[in-house]
């Protein structure tokens, strides 16, 4: 952890010594009473955190805090749900590298029994968030939905910017070739691509079909180096 995040209604009350944050603390960065730490308020300001005093059923801390982090990227990845291994990844580094919404759909091709798993309906998801934003020393997490059809969620997209899929198929140019303007909402079908039906629906929300050049590649290996393509073009990496 490069920076331990809390919710605002846990910085005025002790911390367990039970939890995750507590035995990273004082087993991994071996703070002692009076020694400081990186922490940060989840959407909100970064800061130092000290660790007061150590009981035997939990840790006593103090904070003060610095100016809030700036805003993610204007950048929205559609994503057909994958299998929730991949999901995990897919939260943790599209977090860390500052995407503003992920919207995880169910597609034509889509396994409809990875919408079951525990990491959606366990709230399990928004732990990897909040890996993948203490990986960047940021407190930012993206707005994430999931669960929803493709159809739906396109509906619901803001107008304007950017919109493209990915395509290895059918794409007729590169991501690098493609004009970017934000808000850039960016597609990415399940593992196994996209289905005919999907593609009408994309094309029927105004979305143009890019491609990552002539390799096939992982949907979480596609995602995010498309995302950070997308982050060049908008002048942020």
């Amino acid at each position: 952890m490069n920076l331990l995040l809390f919710d605002a209604a846990e910085i005025t009350g002790p911390l367990s010594r039970r939890d995750p944050r507590a035995i990273h603390l004082l087993s991994v960065l071996r703070r002692r009473p009076g020694d400081a730490f990186d922490a940060g308020v989840v959407n909100g300001p970064r800061g130092k955190g000290t660790l007061v005093a150590i009981g035997d059923e939990a840790l006593t801390l103090a904070f003060a805090w610095d100016a809030e982090p700036p805003p993610p990227d204007d950048i929205a990845l559609v994503i057909g749900l994958p299998r929730p291994q991949t999901a995990r990844d897919l939260l943790r580094d599209l977090t860390s590298l500052g995407v503003a919404t992920l919207h995880f759909v169910i597609t034509e091709k889509g396994d409809p029994n990875y919408a079951q798993s525990t990491l959606w309906h366990g709230g399990e998801w928004r732990r990897h968030l909040r890996t993948g934003a203490a990986q960047a020393f940021c407190t930012r997490l993206p707005a994430v939905t999931h669960g929803h059809t493709l159809a739906d969620t396109l509906a619901a997209l803001p107008a304007g910017g950017a919109r493209l899929a990915l395509d290895h198929y059918e794409a007729p140019a590169p991501l690098s070739a493609a004009t970017v303007l934000p808000p850039a909402t960016l597609a990415l079908g399940p593992e196994r691509g996209w289905a005919d039906g999907d593609r009408a629906v994309l094309h029927a929300h105004g979305f143009g079909f890019v491609h990552l050049g002539t390799r096939v590649l992982r949907v979480e290996t596609a995602a995010v180096a498309a995302a950070a393509l997308i982050k060049a073009k908008l002048g942020s990496l």
